[in-house]
């Protein structure tokens, strides 16, 4: 009978967990780049240009990387696989809104399956000033959602996108 009430605690706090765990997420950083909104806005959305930008690239400067499509286009893709700080999976952009936003699905292959939206916004401050948002949203799905209630994702994942556009501003100004 013991066992039993074990299993049934435990199963009734795994639904409790569920129930209050966060079921999105969203991860957004800016950064003022001295450049125009048209420069800036060119140079995001090309794949290939996140290379040099990424956090994630500098982390394994082996990783494997494969583009299909016209880069710049809806439907590019590139895809990567590396080491185990940057994993396996593939961005595809799906939708550009010409000189405002470019949106990209993520989908993450390893080291766990998952898949996230990502998005970059410009906006002119003035003639030679923009502002870059980059983010990333999705869905926390049972049992990652549990895990979220003692992760935070916007600690872990904001550190990158700050390190990123601190380097996007580096080249950009050059």
């Amino acid at each position: 009978m013991l066992i039993l009430y074990i299993v049934l605690g435990i199963i009734l706090l795994i639904a409790v967990l569920a129930a209050i765990a966060p079921k999105t997420y969203n991860v957004s950083r800016t950064i003022e780049i001295s450049k125009s909104k048209a420069e800036v806005f060119n140079y995001l959305k090309f794949l290939k240009n996140q290379d040099e930008w990424s956090p994630w690239g500098k982390r394994d400067p082996n990783m494997q990387k494969k583009f299909t499509g016209k880069d710049g286009e809806v439907g590019a893709i590139s895809y990567w696989k590396g080491n185990k700080e940057v994993g396996e999976g593939e961005q595809e952009l799906s939708k550009i809104v010409e000189g405002e936003r470019i949106e990209s699905q993520l989908r993450f292959l390893k080291p766990w399956k998952s898949t996230s939206d990502a998005y970059l916004v410009t906006e002119e401050i003035d003639e030679q000033r923009t502002r870059v948002i980059w983010g990333f949203s999705g869905n926390n799905q049972f049992p990652m959602s549990i895990m979220m209630l003692f992760m935070n994702m916007d600690k872990m994942i904001g550190k990158d996108f700050e390190e990123g556009l601190a380097s996007l501003k580096e080249i950009m100004e050059k």
